[in-house]
């Protein structure tokens, strides 16, 4: 356990969490520049609506590259694959699963993280927990069609299928 605790790892940990602050606030930033040129409603929306349209972008953000990054460890990556390394699975991990665990993600996940960091163990199925933001881009895209008065629109249809069977998905997946 004192390997996990190492200068090193705690460095790394601390860099993810603020590369992962920075991250959310250059893409907020973005996503207020950007907004505009894909929706005519944009420039209409009260001062509230604008900086919850903000948050959605990187929380948009945030929830593709932890979804990519778990669907990359579980199924591309040998990090978990039972023939390609000799300690048990719940011990294993990576620079990169560090990486996406390292900015603590939603307070009741807090504790499992920690742990899971802390002893090294665990880690597949908390990345598999992760895999199910995957879901979230289609969530925030419902809210930005509601928002900008297209709730009628085909776009909000198809988004809202694509939401059940992705968090149909990510669920059934979470659960294996």
């Amino acid at each position: 356990m004192t390997d996990y605790l190492s200068p090193g790892n705690e460095f790394h940990w601390l860099m993810s969490a603020f590369a992962g602050i920075a991250m959310c606030k250059i893409v907020f930033e973005l996503t207020d520049i950007v907004s505009p040129f894909f929706f005519k409603e944009y420039p209409k929306l009260s001062d509230g609506e604008k900086l919850e349209w903000s948050n959605r972008g990187f929380s948009t953000f945030h929830a593709l590259v932890v979804a990519v990054a778990s669907l990359y460890l579980l199924l591309l990556s040998d990090l978990f694959d039972e023939d390609s390394h000799t300690e048990l699975i719940i011990v294993r991990r990576s620079t990169l699963s560090d990486t996406i665990l390292g900015v603590l993600h939603h307070g009741l996940s807090m504790f499992s993280i920690f742990l899971s960091l802390v002893s090294g163990q665990g880690l597949v199925y908390i990345i598999m927990v992760l895999f199910t933001e995957s879901t979230t881009p289609f969530v925030n895209l419902r809210w930005y069609l509601d928002i900008a008065g297209q709730k009628n629109s085909k776009l909000y249809v198809c988004n809202g299928v694509a939401l059940f069977f992705g968090w149909l998905a990510a669920d059934v997946h979470a659960e294996m």
